[in-house]
């Protein structure tokens, strides 16, 4: 079971190692989590590894969670192409606060320590830093692919982002970790934690990674940044949404690192996908309510379906539809209400998605070059940008 989704434990017998002495001494393994907190939302990507947290959790072990109060104002540069936006203590601390809340949407509060590193990287004196780098050469940091590639396309590294894997790898000595836990983008930096932990006497832990979640775009690893996340603090209908948007190619994927159900389920699942048509949309969906269902319960996942639905097949205007007033003067500029009611960023984006045909007026497509509608054609529809984006257009008060 704790070894189900993994891309790899290092070493091969660490894992087995650690149970075992865990047994003799009679007490729970730590698991070390670290997280930086660069953003205000969990996604399902940050869930991937956190549920395989929560399965150590269910089977009496202690879930470290070190949150980076002085590793994210350095900023992580794995998978970086160039060096990170510093974070400063305030916007740390701010992230913090509502990462934690969701964090317990997955973990058990129970099974689980929050530390902050700050409180050790923070005071630590500079001798016993320098102690610490003798441990880690500037070669083996070049070997990284990420900074290899950079220092072969003589783009900046800045010293700091050299000491992250350091200072991450010394939370593991603090904190005496077991097992730490990461994406696969994690490897090298926990594997530095190892080196630390065997310099200073401790055992060593072993490091598991997970797969990394591509994004809905199914191209690009899920991220804030790229808007191609779901976020697991999102209401049950923009989730459902947004999964059923997903493509086909990462069906699989998500099923089986983002859901509960068995990996025979998921072998299932991936054949009616591989089947195509109606056995691959049947599949979405399961894969779509089995996460909705993790977040928000069942109850609210079938909801979730069912309004989908009524908007997507059968053509029906949401009853939920937020309600936007429409501005005075007949006809109404339809361009400047997109933009008014948040369905566009302005008014020329507004005038393309019109000409592209994804502006509808309860579920018809606007005709292209139609800037201009009468005010009373417009009075109690439902005006709607694209699949989810909608408002119900009430008089002015």
């Amino acid at each position: 079971m704790l070894t189900s989704g993994t891309a790899q434990i290092l070493p091969a017998d660490g894992l087995a190692e650690r149970l075992l002495a865990a047994r003799r001494e009679q007490r729970p393994l730590r698991v070390k989590l670290g997280i930086d907190p660069s953003g205000s939302d969990l996604t399902l990507g940050h869930a991937v590894v956190l549920r395989k947290l929560r399965q150590f959790q269910d089977f009496g072990h202690t879930a470290v969670l070190v949150v980076g109060g002085f590793t994210g104002q350095v900023g992580d540069p794995s998978g970086r192409t160039a060096t990170r936006v510093a974070q400063s203590a305030d916007d740390v601390i701010a992230n913090s606060q509502g990462y934690l809340d969701q964090l317990m949407r997955i973990l058990d509060p129970e099974r689980a320590e929050v530390v902050n590193n700050a409180d050790w990287l923070g005071s630590m004196q500079v001798a016993e830093m320098l102690g610490y780098t003798q441990q880690i050469t500037v070669a083996q940091l070049l070997e990284r692919d990420d900074f290899a590639r950079r220092f072969a396309a003589q783009q900046p590294i800045t010293l700091s982002e050299f000491f992250y894997p350091l200072l991450q790898g010394i939370d593991s000595v603090e904190i005496r970790a077991d097992i730490e836990i990461g994406g696969t983008d994690q490897t090298f930096n926990n594997l530095v934690g190892r080196e630390l932990q065997r310099s200073r006497g401790h055992a060593p832990q072993a490091v598991i990674t997970v797969p990394l979640l591509v994004g809905t775009d199914g191209a690009e690893k899920m991220g804030k940044s790229l808007g191609n996340y779901v976020a697991i603090s999102e209401p049950a209908t923009e989730q459902f949404g947004k999964l059923m948007s997903v493509p086909d190619s990462v069906v699989e994927s998500y099923a089986r690192l983002a859901t509960s159900l068995h990996p025979r389920a998921v072998d299932e699942l991936a054949a009616d996908v591989a089947t195509g048509g109606a056995a691959a949309n049947r599949a979405k969906r399961l894969m779509a309510r089995e996460v909705v269902t993790l977040y928000h319960g069942a109850e609210q996942a079938a909801a979730a379906e069912e309004r989908f639905d009524a908007i997507h097949k059968r053509g029906e205007a949401p009853s939920d539809a937020p309600e936007h007033p429409l501005p005075d003067g007949d006809p109404v500029h339809l361009p400047a209400l997109l933009v008014a009611a948040g369905l566009a960023s302005s008014s020329s984006a507004a005038r393309r998605d019109i000409d592209a045909g994804a502006i509808r007026i309860d579920g018809v497509p606007v005709a292209a070059k139609t800037y201009d509608v009468a005010r009373g054609e417009l009075v109690g529809t439902v005006l709607a940008s694209g699949k989810r984006r909608m408002a119900r257009l009430v008089p002015s008060s």
